[in-house]
């Protein structure tokens, strides 16, 4: 799982397997000989002071998982053993916080002479802080709710959930005050993924995206990312003007008060204090 400190490795090399792989559908009914290659990233102190293997990751089951699973799915292009092997490694061993995975391919239909073809990745475990919200209908409901969809959901695990908070609305709309708390997850999935995750979950719940900073069933919001920086043309992490929101600070403090705003390196504690929140008038703990 998630640690910023499990930077030990497990190095697999030259892992050889025979599986039906390819576009070419005689590639998939013959087979061919594959290669795999892979780093393993966890912290490996607690093996080195005991001595026993159930503190690690045991390398050779890791060899015989992979072997099985690559003879048993068979998927057209190298990306896609590689991507779905990956999450299905960390999935299955929660003590890996990443890992770089390659799988070669000698005997790629290419035509030309050539030593060998092959797609690497890394995969990890995130870290990520999210904001979630109703204001329509039974609040508490739609909020438990969301938060069990987020456990059953692949990829995301959810490490903690803040008290829920009735607060104002925010944004000049008039309406009815919302129910907000903050989740802390950890996932496997990127940015973007999440992103779709969060609004699937949302429209099942019935969110209509109508009115900018209107009424909402359920409102699931990434608030930070690792401590990553980043924009594209649906999300930006962190999340704008988080800085200024008291209804997501708030919460935010209870599961994390000393996580920092990787731009600024200001602490949730400290961004509170900068707004002038001591005891607010305007929140309720439920």
């Amino acid at each position: 799982m998630y640690s910023e400190w499990a930077r030990d490795e497990i190095h697999i090399k030259g892992l050889e397997i025979f599986a039906h792989h390819g576009v070419f559908p005689e590639e998939t009914k013959e087979g061919q000989t594959f290669y795999v290659n892979g780093v393993l990233y966890l912290d490996t102190n607690g093996a080195g002071r005991s001595d026993m293997l159930e503190n690690t990751v045991d390398y050779g089951e890791v060899c015989h998982f992979i072997d099985e699973w690559m003879r048993e799915n068979t998927c057209l292009l190298l990306e896609a053993v590689a991507r779905k092997l990956s999450d299905t490694l960390l999935l299955r061993y929660q003590m890996l916080s990443a890992l770089d995975l390659e799988i070669v391919k000698p005997s790629a239909p290419i035509g030309l002479p050539f030593d060998s073809v092959s797609v690497k990745i890394h995969r990890q475990w995130h870290k990520v802080y999210l904001g979630i919200g109703s204001n329509m209908g039974d609040r508490e409901k739609y909020l438990n709710d969301g938060v069990r969809a987020l456990r059953e959901y692949p990829g995301i695990e959810v490490t903690r959930v803040s008290a829920y908070m009735v607060t104002e609305p925010y944004g000049g709309v008039k309406q009815e005050d919302f129910l907000n708390g903050a989740l802390e997850i950890e996932t496997i999935l990127g940015p973007q993924e999440l992103l779709e995750a969060l609004h699937e979950i949302e429209q099942k719940a019935g969110r209509e995206r109508t009115i900018h900073w209107g009424p909402r069933t359920l409102d699931l919001d990434i608030l930070f990312y690792d401590r990553l920086l980043y924009e594209s043309n649906d999300l930006i992490i962190p999340h704008p003007d988080l800085e200024n929101r008291e209804f997501v600070l708030l919460p935010l403090r209870e599961i994390a008060p000393n996580w920092r705003h990787p731009a600024t390196g200001k602490t949730i504690m400290g961004l509170l204090k900068e707004i002038g929140v001591k005891t607010p008038a305007n929140v309720t703990s439920i």
